[in-house]
């Protein structure tokens, strides 16, 4: 009886051995989307098209509108998180706000896009990357006899 236990306890396994693990590459679903994205004071409106994986920022290359580094990894996040990567050609139109937060308009209306056109396979990983959660972090406003928002001049007791 005790062999038997210790049997069953060696051939069971929640983890599924590492040879087995196949990533099934699915079609690229040829449908265009389009979101609209909000960060801060910045507006990101974007079209999604199949194509070969081009960017295009008010008229401009991605790398010339955005030439940080880290704002270009943040925008193309949601494709390399869902390995679509060259899949699909991007057209947005941003007004509003500096570099930071129109960086994080366009990632929230790409990723708010991708989620639109395959939302069954889409949706669960760009929830668990959170990617599709608005960031409602904005400027808190000036207070009356505060020098800025919080900020006061020094207290004197005397």
């Amino acid at each position: 009886m005790a062999n038997e236990i210790e049997n069953d306890i060696q051939n069971y396994s929640t983890e599924t051995p590492a040879n087995d693990v196949v990533v099934a590459e699915r079609p690229v679903v040829s449908v265009p989307g389009a979101a609209v994205g909000r960060r801060k004071q910045a507006i990101a409106r974007v079209r999604i098209i199949p194509g070969s994986g081009s960017f295009t920022v008010n008229g401009r290359t991605l790398e010339e509108y955005f030439p940080n580094k880290l704002h270009q990894q943040l925008i193309t996040d949601p494709f390399t998180v869902l390995n679509l990567n060259g899949a699909y050609d991007v057209i947005a139109r941003i007004n509003g706000g500096g570099p930071s937060g129109q960086a994080g308009a366009l990632r929230l209306a790409i990723a708010r896009a991708l989620n639109e056109v395959d939302r069954e396979n889409n949706r669960p990983t760009l929830k668990k990357a959170g990617f599709l959660t608005r960031d409602a972090r904005v400027i808190e406003r000036k207070k009356a006899g505060l020098k800025k928002a919080r900020k006061a001049s020094q207290f004197s007791k005397r």
